[in-house]
């Protein structure tokens, strides 16, 4: 007999899930008996790692699902949540990974980036939260993934981490407002991780002092945040983990802190 907080039987939703953490969170939650997985892509350029991630999910034994979408808008936003529910039912677990980031002098951004910026990290976050109160079950999880420079001191981060703060307060009130069905809300912010999402924005003088930031760095394979060690995090807060409730947690070895 499964319990309301069981991974096992249940439907899972994750916009960014294609590949890197999103794709690693998708087949774990499959190899953890969920009964259905719908993935989210952005682009035709994620179309591959996509079908790879459905490909695995579905040698579980669970149903899989991608779907393709710019989730910048509020109607892209319920469309994905309409067309996930259409297929395999109403999530039980809705987790966010989109992010987008850029490494920048402040008084360098000009206003297209700005606003590129918010609409991926902030106004997504927000309208998923949204989608998430409307149609995830009763008893269910919701986590978005923001940041570990929320809790740093540090320049040229400006429009990154600052667009994934708003999150923080978003996921606060979304748990108040949630909580009365029994649905529990959280933030992870992990530290710099060893993906593609992170070398691309990140210069070799930069690369070499995120390897050595981490109070564990030298205990990491690449010094960097590894997502086998954030997995079983967002794991736990999506099933037993259900009574954090609220909160951001900085997943990251020791790298930054609030």
């Amino acid at each position: 007999m499964t319990s309301q907080h069981d991974i096992r039987g249940k439907v899972v939703l994750i916009a960014g899930g294609a590949k890197n953490l999103g794709g690693l969170l998708a087949r774990d939650l499959a190899q953890q008996g969920a009964k259905a997985v719908a993935i989210h892509y952005n682009s035709a350029a994620s179309k591959a790692d996509a079908d790879a991630t459905v490909a695995d999910i579905q040698k579980t034994g669970a149903q899989a699902l991608a779907l393709q979408a710019d989730l910048t808008t509020a109607g892209a936003m319920s469309k994905l949540f309409t067309d996930a529910i259409a297929a395999v039912g109403r999530p039980d677990i809705a987790i966010n990974t989109v992010g987008k980031v850029l490494k920048k002098p402040l008084v360098d951004i000009s206003e297209a980036e700005y606003d590129e910026m918010s609409a991926v990290n902030a106004k997504s976050a927000f309208f998923f939260l949204k989608e998430a109160g409307k149609h995830v079950n009763d008893n269910g999880k919701v986590c978005t993934l923001v940041t570990s420079l929320l809790g740093a001191f540090t320049p040229f981060y400006a429009s990154y981490a600052g667009t994934k703060a708003p999150v923080e307060h978003f996921t606060r009130a979304a748990a108040k407002e949630f909580g009365a069905r029994g649905i529990s809300v959280t933030a992870v912010g992990p530290g710099p991780m060893d993906t593609a999402f992170f070398y691309p924005a990140e210069g070799a003088d930069a690369v070499a002092y995120h390897k050595t930031a981490a109070a564990l760095s030298p205990f990491s394979k690449t010094g960097l945040t590894d997502i086998n060690d954030v997995v079983p995090f967002i794991r736990h807060l999506v099933s037993d983990g259900w009574w954090i409730t609220g909160q951001t947690i900085l997943i990251n070895g020791g790298y930054t802190t609030k």
